[in-house]
């Protein structure tokens, strides 16, 4: 399996009669290629998180450019570009498959000068195919899963062309694999675009299914296909979402929690995940984990005696066990307790000795006891008496060895429950190292 999946994405080349070169194209340089991509420890080993990540279905494009020796980028010489859709698959209707398509390309002409259009006959810039196994052009596809589609970077013949795996199911919503997404993606590569190593970008080498709401295109697909192509007139959304920068001093948090020794850290439509024995952060997609989470959420904690992360977005609730959402959630915030006019919580904490849930919202905050599920009486009690000092509002918040850490937009405020007092005032971004 490994050693497939090398020579896929990263050219490891088969070597007749097993002799071995000395040269950068052994197993192990090859892993640590691909762990270098994928921000993970660069072990050159197959170890669990990189025996994870192969197993994730991915588009079948290499992520080291194999045409990284011709002098310029490769990209058409004209702004004028057609598609020709030879067969359909038999998932959608014909004119969801060719919706699905004409949005995908809508996306790359609504940031720069190209046009797409469909011809019927004859050749196209663009042949669009559905095949399965080998279908011509010795880059076999992999049966269900495993690789999605490919496509190859412009020029004559097959160059631009795009293969589907028809022994995916396609679809139109989160079921399968969408072929929007899918098509956006691979008409990246036709156009000239490399994979990307942000994780947030539509041309990051792994798919996660984004949601239903409007897709943009993210802010480091624009800078490349506009490095190729220059900007557009007619760009429908002129904000383009940008992948959070750990180390930016203005960081500012939308949530924390734990998960079973871990922090998850969340911001946009990101979390970073912080493991003990991990130096660097990783990044990762919310809906890459739960898909049926909103793509932003309020607060989260964790409860660890009932081995619950419970998330919080508008009015509403999640519980989570590990990956699998809890059955009868989401489900109301008020039935917690909260007053039914409460429209969010902006950050929430479990402290494990006294087994209280403490919820913040506004320039408030509540007591919840985890055991009986109800919440304590006299609350709300404003936040200013008995935190002073850490301001009217709480991004998010974390406790650790008996403080609590307190986000306010680019600081944290570390708290003593012990003393009752903020000990030292620090940035958020320092939660990091940076």
């Amino acid at each position: 399996m490994d050693k497939r999946y090398l020579r896929t994405h990263y050219d490891l080349r088969p070597n007749p009669a097993g002799i071995m070169k000395k040269s950068g194209n052994t197993v192990a340089a090859k892993l640590r290629e691909m762990q270098a991509f994928f921000g993970l420890e660069v072990t050159g080993k197959l170890d669990e998180e990189t025996y994870k990540l192969m197993q994730k279905p991915r588009c079948g494009v290499p992520d080291v450019g194999e045409y990284n020796f011709f002098p310029r980028k490769l990209k058409w010489s004209k702004m004028n570009l057609t598609y020709r859709i030879m067969n359909y698959t038999s998932d959608l209707k014909r004119n969801e498959v060719e919706r699905a398509f004409k949005k995908a390309f809508k996306v790359w002409s609504d940031v720069t000068p190209l046009n797409f259009t469909r011809i019927r006959s004859g050749i196209a810039d663009i042949m669009i195919s559905f095949g399965t196994k080998e279908h011509g052009d010795f880059y076999p596809f992999d049966g269900p899963s495993g690789l999605l589609a490919h496509a190859f970077p412009p020029g004559p013949d097959y160059g631009g062309d795009a293969h589907f795996d028809d022994d995916e199911v396609w679809s139109d919503d989160s079921k399968g694999y969408n072929l929007f997404l899918v098509a956006a993606h691979e008409f990246g590569h036709s156009l000239g675009l490399e994979h990307s190593r942000d994780p947030g970008a539509l041309m990051f080498p792994i798919y996660t299914y984004t949601g239903k709401s409007g897709f943009v295109l993210p802010d480091d697909d624009v800078q490349g296909i506009q490095e190729l192509y220059g900007a557009g007139d007619k760009d429908p959304n002129p904000k383009h979402p940008k992948t959070p920068e750990k180390c930016d001093v203005e960081l500012s948090l939308d949530a924390i929690t734990e998960l079973r020794g871990e922090m998850l850290v969340f911001k946009d439509r990101f979390f970073w995940r912080l493991h003990p024995q991990m130096v660097e952060a990783e990044l990762v997609l919310l809906k890459s984990f739960w898909p049926e989470l909103p793509n932003k959420i309020d607060a989260a904690y964790e409860n660890p005696i009932k081995d619950l992360v419970f998330m919080f977005k508008g009015k509403k609730v999640w519980a989570l066990n590990g990956y699998d959402i809890v059955e009868d959630f989401p489900k109301k915030i008020y039935e917690m307790g909260f007053p039914k006019e409460m429209r969010r919580i902006d950050a929430a904490v479990h402290v494990k000795d006294t087994g209280k849930t403490l919820f913040f919202t506004g320039n408030k905050y509540w007591s919840y006891d985890e055991e009986a599920e109800v919440m304590d009486a006299g609350y709300p009690r404003l936040i200013e008496e008995e935190f002073a000092g850490i301001g009217d509002k709480v991004d998010a918040v974390y406790e650790r060895n008996g403080y609590l850490y307190f986000f306010n937009g680019p600081l944290q405020f570390e708290y003593s429950i012990w003393s009752q007092r903020i000990v030292r005032v620090l940035h958020t971004n320092s939660l990091f190292w940076c």
